[in-house]
């Protein structure tokens, strides 16, 4: 499998995970409907690239580096580096042991997909 496609399918499973996450969460019906769509529109470019991976793909660069930095973030908020006021955003079932460790795989998941994804300069 080439680096594109591993990117492709690390950004696929990292919007599974934050969208099954963000429908359990039980938080505001706004948050949950954000969550979603900005998710559905990520799967849409990871189908796109799929699809012709010969194509741009730097609209899929920037999802999962603005991934990167939302769980950079929660990870910030829920270590105590960053006070956001999301904490109860980034924490999931309450559990903060939890809660990093997920924002832990996910932020490794986003700079994975970003390292993918990034255009490789020619061989000489």
């Amino acid at each position: 499998m080439d680096k594109i496609r591993a990117g492709c399918w690390s950004v696929l499973a990292l919007v599974v995970a934050q969208t099954l996450s963000t429908l359990l969460s039980g938080d505001l019906a706004e948050l949950v409907v954000v969550g979603v769509v900005l998710n559905a529109a990520a799967a849409f470019s990871t189908y796109l690239v799929l699809r012709r991976p010969d194509r741009n793909r730097w609209p899929l660069v920037a999802w999962s580096a603005g991934f990167f930095g939302w769980h950079v973030t929660g990870l910030l908020t829920l270590a105590g580096v960053a006070t956001t006021g999301l904490d109860a955003v980034f924490t999931l079932g309450g559990d903060p042991r939890l809660s990093i460790l997920y924002q832990a795989v996910l932020t490794t998941s986003a700079a994975f997909s970003v390292h993918f994804l990034l255009p490789r300069p020619a061989k000489r």
